[in-house]
């Protein structure tokens, strides 16, 4: 037998009760607060998630006692309560207890039209939504004595019965209906996908409606006091002059007032001033002691103003930095829980262009959103031609199938970056991420023919010099030009990030490979630069003929030769680097790439450099051949080149220090970072360490001047982190790089991964892409081993991580658990680390 329910189990908002979110949901114990804040809510009574679960699970209703706190004839709405507002919920269902006899009543005192109307609405509402029937079936254009006969007729067609006209069956058929939907298999893959927990409550609210049909001036409104994209403090909003819901007044139509006079038109501050006046009353008073912005739902008549609901402002996130720093600066709220209002990861639609999110744009392809923001351009299909666009101020998207090292100028001429492979730790989105160019990688649908020039997905072909608006924040390519909303790095972000300072207590360095990148971490007040990518600087076209002619060079000496022409172009970069970090710490990690990364691809290419090198195409074809390996990622690269070409390094320390013995005699100090990469055993670290100091020492003979100067490693193989204490005896500091460690733990590709990654994510292979959140359990147990062994070996040690997921929270997390003393990222997330590292310490405080 059914569990039998009287409906005993509620509470009303208006009495003494205590509601909780827990329990009752969000919207309930909204409204409660809004009555304790003496707002004219009307009669409310709020079901408990446990007696929704009941209903859902068939449980008979007896509503006497429910409805006997409504005046007999009073219409009642049903709205959904979730503990969360994100999280959803059925419909709302308005006018319950609308039927024949009080369509008669309300055409006595209001005139037909308006009891046809409502009849007609719920009628409609309740098909589709209770009934479960085609809305289309019940659609009609505008409201008719006729169109409500016709609807009613077509319902007992459908059902096989009459329209309900019993006020009590109505509301158990609507209850019954909104429960049930709650737990349908939508609506919880939904809730989940928000957030929320399979087995999350709902509640349902119980409202009595009141305004909106009114002899006088009656209707619906919204109204906030904010601007939901800047955050900037204005009245905004609008009322419908025969709307019941608030959502009514935002469709276009007849009788829409706005709420504050302007040239718009009418205003409700002009027809109702005392109603208007109290709007403002209640918001202020909503701010002050709801601390937060709030939106409000309210209907007048006659007149009367009643309050049907409030929610937080939605708004942008520009808009939410300006929010939370300004009710802070009131004394509404302290800093810290302002700081805890904004997720880290949101600062990053502050920090570049992004997509107007009130455009509706066309998806050309989808692929992993690399590197945040949006940008503009015409399609080009090679770094050249992205250089030539620059040259000629024209903003280009450079499209590839994967980026190379040789790729970078024409990434830095680039606007936006797009390519059908890679992951989040692919070629393309590191550099990305390290411009601040928006990236979209892994867009595996489309078609790229560079020797035509052309671009293809779903069937649609675009050509060099088409337009497109790449989305690296949501992963999503647009056809054509649109809408852009500009960075907003204004003085509430900088100031939200000068309290995150005062909090956190974990060393925020970037990522920065070249002046331009030192210049913006310098900006977003990173510590110091925590990995410096030497080769980088090398595919100017002036040093990168030069790293050709060392390539190819058949002696040490011709090989020594080249270098010695690099090493006054290197040396010029150090000193650059080390004059705009100001003192700041600079790690510079040596030369890591395999060499055949700077050897051109093509047979055009080879031709060219046979023509620079005065050399046969032949020996030119046959030396490129020879430098191939089968895994370069694991082969001739990183150390290795270090012990086997010594002079490559030694060129490059002797550039730092000379640059470091510059600084000094400008009266600046500088004690320069140099990181060892690719490291697997000890003795490759004393070999290189031998010669550094040799070259260290040579240019203090020299130059007369005297310097410090620290070496470290660079952590990425998993043989350097489980033989950390061996390593640590010969460095003063290690730097675990996870995107080869993780690359390396797994045996994947960073390249290739995403191809697959979001199959092996939705299968629960594994949890979330590792290339994209640090892998705690293995690549993570890797970092705590190598950090004990190495303190261990040397309690001085200084311990960081310089990889991309250095920039998450997540990893800032386990960093700071595990004692180290920074993370190091692309200078564009180095505002989400530091509000990420504050918040971190204000969680332990509230624990």
């Amino acid at each position: 037998m059914p569990k039998y329910l009287t409906l005993t189990d509620y509470a009303q908002i208006t009495g003494s009760a205590p509601i909780k979110r827990q329990t009752h949901g969000w919207r309930a114990k909204c409204l409660q607060r809004l009555v304790r804040l003496d707002m004219p809510v009307p009669q409310t009574v709020a079901l408990s998630f446990a007696v929704v679960r009941e209903i859902a699970t068939g449980a008979q209703m007896n509503l006497r006692h429910l409805l006997g706190h409504f005046p007999k004839g009073q219409l009642l709405s049903v709205r959904p309560s979730a503990e969360h507002p994100e999280w959803g919920g059925p419909a709302a269902i308005l006018n319950i207890g609308m039927n024949d006899e009080i369509h008669a009543q309300i055409s006595e005192t209001h005139g037909e039209a308006v009891a046809t109307a409502i009849y007609l609405r719920f009628v409609q509402s309740y098909a589709a939504h209770v009934a479960h029937l085609d809305p289309d079936m019940f659609d009609a254009a505008e409201p008719s004595l006729s169109a409500l006969h016709a609807a009613l007729r077509e319902y007992e067609s459908e059902v096989e019965e009459p329209f309900p006209q019993s006020p009590a069956q109505q509301l158990a058929d609507v209850l019954r209906s909104m429960a049930r939907a709650w737990e349908g298999t939508s609506a919880r893959l939904l809730r989940q996908a928000k957030g929320a927990s399979g087995d999350a409550g709902l509640g349902l609210v119980v409202q009595a409606m009141a305004g909106g049909v009114g002899l006088g001036l009656s209707g619906a409104g919204l109204i906030r006091f904010i601007d939901a994209d800047t955050g900037v403090p204005q009245v905004m909003g609008r009322f419908k002059s025969d709307g019941q819901h608030g959502a009514d007044a935002l469709k276009n139509g007849a009788n829409v007032l706005y709420l504050t006079r302007d040239a718009r038109g009418p205003s409700l501050q002009e027809y109702c001033p005392d109603a208007y006046a109290q709007l403002l009353e209640h918001g202020a008073n909503a701010r002050k002691r709801l601390r937060e912005e709030m939106e409000i739902e309210f209907t007048l008549d006659d007149g009367k103003l009643w309050v049907l609901d409030a929610i937080n402002v939605p708004r942008s996130s520009r808009a939410a930095v300006r929010v939370v720093v300004d009710l802070a600066n009131d004394d509404i709220i302290p800093r810290d829980e302002a700081l805890m209002r904004i997720p880290p990861k949101a600062l990053s639609e502050l920090l570049h262009r992004q997509v107007d999110p009130r455009s509706r744009p066309e998806v050309f392809a989808r692929g992993i959103a690399a590197s945040p923001g949006a940008a503009i351009g015409r399609l080009v299909f090679s770094s050249g031609a992205a250089q030539a666009s620059a040259a000629r101020d024209e903003a280009c998207i450079l499209v590839r199938r994967e980026t190379t090292p040789e790729d970078i100028r024409g990434m830095h001429a680039a606007s936006a970056v797009l390519t059908e492979r890679g992951g989040m730790t692919s070629h393309a989105a590191v550099i990305g991420r390290g411009l601040g160019v928006p990236c979209v990688v892994g867009v595996s649908r489309i078609q790229i023919d560079a020797r035509r020039k052309t671009l293809t997905a779903g069937g649609r072909t675009l050509s060099e010099g088409d337009v497109l608006t790449v989305d690296g924040t949501s992963g999503q390519i647009f056809l054509g030009e649109v809408p852009l909303l500009e960075p907003a790095l204004d003085d509430r972000f900088q100031t939200l990030l000068s309290w995150a300072d005062a909090r956190r207590d974990i060393g925020i360095r970037a990522n920065a490979d070249t002046p331009a990148d030192a210049r913006i971490a310098r900006g977003f007040l990173a510590q110091g630069i925590g990995l410096c990518r030497t080769e980088h600087m090398f595919f100017e076209d002036d040093r990168l003929t030069l790293m050709r002619e060392m390539i190819f060079a058949d002696t040490a000496e011709d090989r020594s030769d080249a270098l010695e022409r690099l090493l006054p172009m290197q040396r010029a970069d150090f000193i650059d680097l080390f004059e705009i970090m100001q003192g700041q710490p600079v790690c510079i990690r040596l030369f890591d790439p395999p060499l055949h990364e700077f050897l051109p691809h093509s047979k055009e290419g080879l031709r060219f450099l046979a023509d620079a090198l005065g050399k046969p195409l032949s020996e030119i074809t046959r030396r490129a051949e020879a430098l191939s390996e089968f895994n370069p990622m694991l082969g001739m690269r990183g150390v290795r080149l270090g012990v086997t070409i010594p002079e490559i390094y030694e060129m490059q320390v002797r550039a730092i220090f000379e640059a470091t013995i510059e600084i000094s005699r400008r009266n600046a100090h500088i004690v320069p970072e140099i990181m060892i990469p690719l490291v697997s055993a000890m003795r490759e670290v004393e070999l290189v360490k031998t010669r550094i100091d040799a070259a260290a020492a040579a240019v203090r003979s020299r130059s007369g001047g005297t310097f410090d100067y620290k070496l470290g490693v660079m952590v990425e193989t998993p043989r350097a982190a489980l033989r950390a204490g061996d390593i640590a005896l010969h460095a003063s500091f290690l730097s675990f790089g996870t995107n080869d460690l993780t690359q390396m733990t797994y045996g994947l590709s960073r390249d290739d991964a995403g191809r697959f990654m979001s199959d092996y994510v939705q299968q629960g292979v594994f949890p979330e892409d590792p290339f994209h959140t640090l892998d705690l359990d293995g690549v993570g147990e890797l970092l705590r081993l190598g950090a004990e062994r190495g303190r261990a070996a040397r309690d001085d040690l200084t311990l960081s991580i310089c990889g991309e997921h250095g920039g998450n929270p997540e990893s800032i997390r386990f960093c700071r658990d595990l004692g180290f003393d920074y993370v190091s990222c692309s200078p564009f997330r180095v505002p989400v680390a530091r509000l990420a590292a504050a918040q971190l310490v204000i969680e332990e405080d509230l624990a």
